[in-house]
């Protein structure tokens, strides 16, 4: 599978998402077992209104966001993963008015377990938090075929 194919698999995959389609998510990159993602800087997403910095809330649904979605790019066939365990640190807050990137990647896959590792960062700044998480594979049987099809777009 081609990056342009993962990329648009997990284009598809957020778009059913409706907390990824409200935060404006979007793949930027893809390639094997690894993932990164944009988050727009929105009003709506304000934690603190005398800073404008932006909610953890928001953050930790990037983090998580990417870090499902990046299984995507790690496995031939579409399967749901739902998440085990997410665990988040934060280092620091975003800047105001400045996007939020999650950058994901999976660093081992097994018949029943897939972990992984993601980094929330702003261009030219430092982490803001770090993240790993564990989902669960459930097999591509498990997963309604018409949503198969759907995030697989016919095409692959």
């Amino acid at each position: 599978m081609n990056d342009q194919i993962r990329k648009d698999r997990v284009t598809r995959f957020i778009e059913t998402l409706n907390q990824a389609r409200e935060l404006g998510l979007t793949a930027t990159e893809a390639s094997d077992g690894r993932l990164t993602l944009c988050m727009p800087y929105d009003d709506r997403i304000i934690g603190n209104p005398d800073t404008g910095v932006i909610h953890g809330g928001a953050i930790t649904t990037l983090m998580d966001t990417a870090s499902g979605s990046v299984i995507l790019c790690a496995l031939e066939d579409f399967e749901l993963c739902p998440t085990l365990d997410l665990r988040v640190d934060y280092m620091r807050p975003a800047e105001p008015k400045k996007p939020v990137y999650a950058r994901a990647e999976t660093y081992k896959v097994t018949r029943n377990i897939i972990f992984t590792r993601c980094e929330a960062f702003q261009e030219g700044g430092e982490t803001i938090a770090n993240c790993v998480g564990t989902f669960m594979r459930i097999g591509k049987e498990a997963t309604p075929k018409h949503y198969r099809d759907l995030i697989a777009g016919g095409g692959e």
